[in-house]
């Protein structure tokens, strides 16, 4: 098996700290603690705590599954309840009282600065978009009400979910995004 890169090292581990402590509390000793690395070596791969954070960001939105959202075998509402249990389910894998990596980056993105700020927005606007898209499909074969445009309404889904997640990250409960899954998705696709 191919030994892992520093890099790779450091971004695999950073994720964690970052969903764990947030990005203000973690230090550059925190990320090269959990990697396994020494600490002078973290500048050599990252000119910064904020570059890092952003590419990993940037990787955790490529690496969210949106393709259901497509798949026009199923009806539109069943895409979008799928997809949001997946995200659940993926939180879940992390632990609900980390919240997903999206939402704790954005809420500390004044401190984490520009660049990550920027990538948040994006995944948010890409998250969004594809989430539109099965809205829309909805819309046009009735299924889902026509009352609010396709990217109002996605967005208004996702922050209804990343409220829920940072709910239920603040009580360590996962009732706040079972309710969103079973009330606000359903109401909302009505």
């Amino acid at each position: 098996m191919p030994q892992r890169s520093v890099k790779e090292q450091l971004i695999e581990h950073a994720e964690d700290v970052f969903r764990q402590q947030g990005f203000s509390a973690a230090s550059v000793q925190d990320l090269t603690a959990a990697a396994g690395v020494p600490k002078g070596s973290f500048y050599n791969h990252f000119a910064s705590k904020q570059d890092l954070a952003r590419e990993i960001l940037l990787r955790y939105v490529r690496a969210t599954d949106t393709s259901m959202l497509a798949d026009e075998e199923l009806p539109a509402r069943e895409r979008l309840r799928r997809h949001f249990a997946v995200q659940v389910e993926r939180i879940m894998r992390s632990g609900m009282e980390f919240g997903c990596l999206l939402g704790t980056l954005s809420a500390e993105s004044a401190a984490a600065g520009r660049e990550v700020r920027a990538a948040a927005d994006a995944g948010f606007a890409q998250w969004v978009g594809a989430v539109a898209e099965a809205i829309a499909a909805g819309q046009r074969s009735g299924e889902i009400s026509t009352g609010i445009e396709p990217g109002r309404l996605a967005g208004i889904l996702i922050d209804g979910f990343e409220g829920a997640t940072l709910r239920a990250k603040s009580t360590g409960q996962t009732g706040p995004v079972d309710d969103f899954m079973a009330i606000t998705l359903d109401r909302l696709l009505s």
